[in-house]
């Protein structure tokens, strides 16, 4: 386990991020995670194509909610970006809250069985076993075009920044 020098803060309060960072230009690893119907998947499924990963605590919260429909409705837009959701909630809660809000283009996943997504990609808060916000951009290719690990958890990520640099690989 690595603890990573990102500085990032729940409510202005410090928590510990751990995993490997990911870094612009890496090869994206893969991995594995659970659908909201708990069948498994594997990154390896959208090979060769041009992939955004929204990342984010809760789906609970206002800032989660608004994440996962903002990039559900972009998913729709731009049919030819696969958008991936992930947080460490249980799939049971991630498949109602997808059905209650109509999320139905983005594929929502959890990482909460083993955080391997969070732990290979260093997006894991140590003190909350939760998943901090952030966007990671893959391109055909498989590698690693855009990163953003958001300093403040309650903030929103650069939507307009990840967008635009996906729709640029197509």
């Amino acid at each position: 386990m690595f603890r990573l020098n990102n500085s990032i803060t729940f409510g202005g309060n410090p928590l510990t991020l751990i995993g490997n960072e990911i870094k612009l230009g890496a090869k994206a690893p893969n991995f594995t995670a659970l659908k909201t119907d708990l069948s498994p998947f594997s990154l390896e499924e959208l090979k060769g194509q041009v992939i955004i990963i929204s990342v984010m605590p809760s789906v609970d919260t206002p800032v989660c909610e608004l994440q996962t429909i903002r990039f559900n409705t972009e998913a729709y837009e731009h049919g030819n970006i696969n958008v991936i959701t992930i947080s460490a909630d249980l799939p049971f809660a991630l498949g109602k809250f997808c059905a209650n809000k109509g999320v139905d283009t983005a594929m929502t996943l959890s990482d909460h069985k083993d955080l391997d997504f969070g732990m290979k990609y260093g997006f894991v808060l140590e003190e909350l076993r939760l998943l901090a916000r952030g966007i990671v951009v893959i391109g055909k290719d498989g590698i690693v075009k855009h990163v953003e690990y958001v300093q403040e958890v309650a903030n929103h990520p650069n939507y307009d920044k990840a967008i635009d640099i996906a729709k640029k690989l197509v």
